[in-house]
């Protein structure tokens, strides 16, 4: 349908919205059946969508037949008719095959998660679908499946054809580099998006190898997105994009071609197993139903199977939003047709991903691998948006068979260490590219090309595909070997090289194009996205960061100790000390927690507040308790205060947390929203506080969730898990919307800084502590963010160390520490308790 035709509120009605905590709570109940392996009590599973219960029970059953009754259904209004239970279509439910006699086992794992389920009947054999209104007994469907889900007659659509001429672009001979460039920068889809990514957990589950941002100024720049398998082996996944609905105005074929081209020319960055391993989802937005349009979609349809078979890729799944207009007034508003493919493939080894940043400036050389092969198509582009244009000409994929074997020449280089870094041509065309490179890797660059076929406006803002990649100059003849052993030397040419010195100079036909200062250029790229960060959060932090990242220099990571992996005998012991990991309702930070312990050499168990409150967990044989990050009861009370509450206000449970605490060989250690909780109980800095005086974590400065890579020191204090490690200054993971430490009596935090409770700070990147927005994500006093306990053994933190406790979560990590290093630094924490428990 077109909206607006119809009325407001069934417009607004269409709209599903989610509840993130119920569906992380179905996909724990999930994972643990599934996690059972052959035990697995779940015969067959079908998510809940379009339809509702009708259409998910219906295909469940399938071809056998089953028998439901409606009213098993828990419902909030009990006046709602049997036809709007069965067709109601909310999103967070699964329909389940289980066997009668592992029921009681499935409600058991539902229960402990605090999961609802109902049975609503069985499995008859019938081949029909019944369905009983419990409340009178009476049938209200009884259909042969072979008539609902058998094969449907086939449908023939019609459309008809319409022939639209698009004007050529033009712009004035006058049109310098340094003005087109100023304006393609500040459009959205080319410039900064850090507005985007600095308000999403991108640390969650620590199984994130490769994110949005990257480099020492972790800029949102990444083309592949990768994760790990496990925190103990190195297989993974890598996840691309490639959308390009401005492209398809003009030619519907050429744009689908190059959204599939673009979103390989992301993936190739990431060692996958085999281009033949690549599948993808495709999702279609088209304002299908309106004259012209269905055609243009069927044809790109068409172009996007024939260079998939071409490449040996496949569509293995997508979705569908076919209206795509509404009705504004008398006039009828529809998107651009547009085709997402997200492509994704196996990874053997994760540590072998590329980065766009810039890794050894001054001694490396930049080369452009040419897949438009000179053409230099200006329609559908950035530089076309920024004349109020579109352009009749857009870029496609002339020759699969290049763009495979560029493909496998980059994977090849990859995996025998050639090149440093790589990004692909995409929005704003080659000079954005370098320019990203160059932003990411917080240095300069010096472009010299010569090509007379073309002016420098369409070499350099031209959207064909293509990718630049940094190679260091002592490898540049094993580079120019793969190219040759892969029939692509003709369309690859060195365009420069990088320097240290943050300037940008571009030569082309032997003239001057720009010669710019590259934070100056940073800076207008950064613009759109601040501008945008004012509207979202306080703007005097939005400011704040404006000034502070301009010049930013590396972060100085040092140890005070030598980072080493745990002992193989650790690992081995057949006596090893407990430790629980304990989570609520909305806890998210558990399994990388358990991952982090184990790898230190504790036997780690999963504990739920639920095993509590039911009496089936005990504290009697552990000797630490683990509160760990997330959003317990949505915070809908402020951060842990529904997790305090289960604790402080259940006697039995109060008692026994309070019993263990008091133990001389107990530890414990709060991460986050397990932070936050310690501190509502008073386990931080001492007992016996008052609660107005007790010092809590507060909403962030910035007034928003804060995700960011940031710099600590650790700092001189009595934490037994931080033993030998002050001095140390570390990235980490924060991930958090109320992280501000607050001392309602600032005699507290005098008191606090003279027994030496504070354990960690921010710091700005000169390695002070810091108050400073972004170094300081939340605005806590003199960049404070852990506490600990008197004797030590308790230890409350914002920061994630149980997400970077491995060298590859760490989002950058220089060189030359990567090699020095024979474990991430984190890991001693671990390593800490575990040696303080075999001493007790």
């Amino acid at each position: 349908m077109i909206q607006g035709e119809n009325a407001a509120e069934l417009d607004f009605n269409a709209v599903q919205r989610g509840d993130a905590e119920m569906e992380q709570k179905m996909n724990r109940v999930v994972r643990s059946c599934v996690e059972l392996g052959d035990k697995n009590p779940i015969i067959s599973i079908h998510d809940q969508g379009a339809g509702g219960p009708c259409n998910v029970v219906t295909e469940i059953v399938e071809p056998a037949g089953g028998k439901v009754d409606i009213r098993k259904i828990k419902v909030g209004d009990n006046t709602l008719s049997v036809l709007e239970i069965w067709g109601a279509e909310f999103q967070e439910r699964n329909a389940l095959l289980v066997s009668p006699d592992r029921v009681d086992e499935f409600k058991a794992i539902c229960v402990r998660e605090r999961t609802n389920c109902e049975i609503l009947g069985e499995i008859t054999e019938s081949g029909r679908i019944e369905l009983i209104d419990g409340r009178d007994d009476s049938t209200v469907v009884d259909l042969e499946l072979e008539k609902i889900l058998g094969k449907m007659p086939q449908k023939t659509f019609k459309d008809r054809k319409q022939k639209k001429k698009f004007k050529e672009l033009k712009y004035s001979d006058d049109l310098s580099v340094k003005e087109a460039l100023q304006n393609v920068l500040k459009l959205l889809q080319v410039g900064s998006k850090r507005f985007l990514t600095n308000k999403v957990d991108r640390s969650v589950t620590g199984l994130i190898v490769r994110q949005q941002c990257c480099g020492p100024m972790q800029l949102p720049v990444s083309d592949v997105a990768v994760i790990a398998q496990t925190h103990f082996d190195k297989t993974g996944v890598a996840i691309s994009i490639g959308e390009q609905p401005i492209k398809m105005i003009i030619d519907s074929k050429a744009g689908a071609r190059m959204s599939v081209g673009e979103a390989m020319t992301n993936m190739v960055w990431a060692r996958i197993s085999d281009i033949r391993d690549i599948k993808c989802a495709g999702n279609w937005m088209w304002a299908a139903k309106l004259e012209g349009e269905a055609s243009r979609m069927y044809e790109a349809a068409l172009a996007t199977r024939d260079l998939m078979v071409d490449l040996g890729i496949a569509i293995d799944g997508g979705k569908d939003s076919l209206s795509m207009a509404t009705k504004i007034g008398g006039e009828i508003v529809k998107s651009p047709g547009e085709l997402a493919i997200s492509n994704y493939a196996s990874v053997p080894d994760i540590t072998k991903v590329i980065s766009p940043d810039i890794k050894k400036p001054g001694e490396s050389e930049l080369w452009f691998i040419d897949l438009g092969e000179n053409k230099n198509r200006l329609g559908g582009s950035a530089l076309a948006q920024t004349l109020n244009q579109l352009g009749n000409e857009s870029p496609d994929v002339d020759d699969s068979k290049k763009l495979k074997d560029s493909f496998y020449a980059i994977q090849e280089m990859i995996d025998k260490n050639i090149i440093l870094s790589g990004h692909d041509k995409s929005d704003g065309g080659l000079i954005t590219t370098v320019l990203e490179m160059a932003f990411s890797g917080n240095c300069g660059l010096k472009i010299d090309y010569i090509n007379d076929n073309i002016d420098a406006i369409s070499f350099f803002f031209n959207e064909e595909l293509g990718m630049i990649m940094e190679v260091e100059r002592n490898k540049v003849k094993e580079f120019g070997g793969i190219l040759k052993k892969y029939n692509i030397e003709d369309i690859s040419y060195k365009l420069g090289t990088t320097i240290k010195d943050k300037t940008v100079k571009m030569n082309y036909n032997k003239e001057e194009v720009l010669n710019e200062d590259m934070r100056e250029l940073r800076q207008t790229w950064e613009e759109t996205s601040y501008q945008l960060e004012k509207l979202q959060m306080n703007s005097k932090n939005a400011d704040e960061e404006r000034r502070n990242i301009y010049d930013l220099k590396n972060p100085a990571y040092k140890t005070s100790f030598s980072p080493k992996a745990t002992d193989d005998d650790v690992l081995s012991s057949k006596t090893k000390p407990k430790v629980a990991v304990i989570r609520e309702e909305g806890s998210n930070g558990d399994r990388e927690m358990v991952s982090a312990f184990y790898s230190a050499g504790f036997e780690v168990g999963d504990v739920t507040m639920s095993d509590f409150l039911a009496g089936n967990a005990d504290f009697k044989d552990y000797r630490g308790l683990v509160f760990v990050g997330g959003f317990s009861y949505a915070d809908v009370l402020g951060s842990a205060k529904g997790w305090a509450s289960t604790i402080k206000y259940n006697k039995k449970v109060k008692n026994m947390f309070d019993d263990f605490y008091s133990r001389s060989d107990t530890f414990s250690l709060g991460i986050c929203n397990g932070c936050q909780l310690m501190g509502l109980l008073g386990w931080i800095p001492w007992g016996g506080i008052d609660y107005k005086a007790q010092p809590r974590f507060i909403y962030n400065d910035s007034g928003r969730f804060e995700s960011r890579w940031t710099t600590v020191r650790i700092l001189e204090s009595n934490a037994m898990m931080l033993k030998d490690m002050a001095g140390s200054v570390l990235g980490t993971w924060v991930a958090h919307g109320e992280g501000k430490l607050n001392f309602p009596d600032e005699n507290i935090l005098n008191d606090v800084k003279k027994k030496n409770l504070t354990t960690l700070a921010y710091i700005d990147d000169k390695g002070e502590q810091t108050e400073e927005y972004p170094f300081n994500p939340n605005g806590s006093p003199e960049g404070i963010t852990g506490l600990c306990s008197e004797n030590g053994r308790h230890l409350a933190m914002m920061p994630h160390p149980e997400r970077s406790f491995i060298k590859w979560q760490w989002p950058y990590l220089p060189e030359e520490l990567n090699k020095e290093w024979e474990a991430s630094p984190w890991l001693k924490m671990f390593q800490n308790a575990r040696e303080w428990c075999d001493k007790k």
